[in-house]
């Protein structure tokens, strides 16, 4: 080749724009991509509003939220609290000199469950009344002493004095065992049984004794003093028998107010009217 053919061919070459490629988005693209990016913004700035109102509205801090605050005993709650689902807790109490309200629109339930989780314990406060369930139920004084116990086998009032404020008394259905009943003052005891027998009994005797005031004891059938080893003894002034059945008079005898006590085989007391001697004869009519 020529040297005039290789000048020629390179200013060809050269006289031709060299072609340039652009890299990136244009157009329509660059348009959604930044109304993408403002659309995400706008989000991100309304996220994070929402998000300081509700901490704000809920009273988030360091210490808790709301009337919650954690401190290093436990929870603390201030104010009243609603818990819509079971609360398991070791302890519950108020602030000091302020007293703790459990309120519920049913009932208030305190349950003991055992290593296995069965009920053994169970305290129900509702609207037909306090139920309690468990082996044993106990109330203590502020210094510890037993007030009133009771479980399956026995019922143990601890209190130097129970009263009864009911106009009827006292029912029991079964016996009963106690050192010492007494009436409250200026008022009358009374021990009754309206369709059964009453018994009193004790190893070292029984003490009726009225300071003031008179002993009444009314029957229907029969009333028995039975002393098995000792005596019976009635010590007053002046003794009466009244209503006892009078036995038959002799003819020879005559009419007075003096009479005798007389004794029958069976143990039934009569009179007779008082002689010289012994006037007391064995009535068809009172003895047998």
């Amino acid at each position: 080749m020529t040297q005039e053919q290789c000048t020629h061919r390179n200013n060809v070459q050269s006289s031709e724009k060299p072609h340039v490629y652009k890299v990136g988005i244009y157009g329509w693209r660059k348009r959604c991509l930044y109304l993408f990016v403002l659309l995400l913004m706008i989000l991100i700035l309304v996220n994070l509003a929402l998000t300081i109102w509700i901490l704000k509205v809920m009273d988030f801090t360091i210490d808790g939220m709301g009337n919650l605050r954690i401190t290093e005993k436990g929870l603390k709650l201030e104010g009243d609290s609603e818990f819509l689902q079971p609360l398991y807790a070791k302890e519950i109490q108020s602030r000091t000199g302020t007293p703790l309200f459990l309120q519920s629109s049913k009932n208030v339930s305190v349950n003991i469950l055992n290593g296995k989780n069965k009920m053994v314990t169970q305290l129900v406060a509702g609207s037909r009344g306090v139920e309690a369930r468990g082996k044993m139920l106990q109330v203590r004084s502020s210094a510890g002493k037993l007030l009133f116990s009771a479980d399956e086998q026995e019922v143990v009032v601890g209190a130097e004095r129970l009263r009864v404020m009911g106009a009827e008394g006292a029912v029991f259905t079964g016996s009963i065992e106690t050192p010492h009943v007494r009436a409250e003052p200026f008022k009358e005891l009374r021990l009754e049984s309206p369709t059964r027998s009453l018994f009193m009994d004790a190893p070292k005797g029984v003490q009726i004794l009225a300071e003031v005031g008179d002993i009444q004891a009314v029957c229907k059938n029969e009333l028995r003093l039975e002393s098995k080893d000792g005596e019976i003894t009635l010590e007053a002034d002046r003794i009466k028998l009244l209503r006892l059945p009078e036995g038959k008079a002799s003819l020879t005898a005559s009419r007075q107010n003096v009479f005798e006590v007389c004794v029958c085989p069976n143990g039934a007391l009569f009179l007779s009217q008082a002689g010289s001697g012994s006037t007391c004869q064995i009535s068809n009519s009172v003895c047998l």
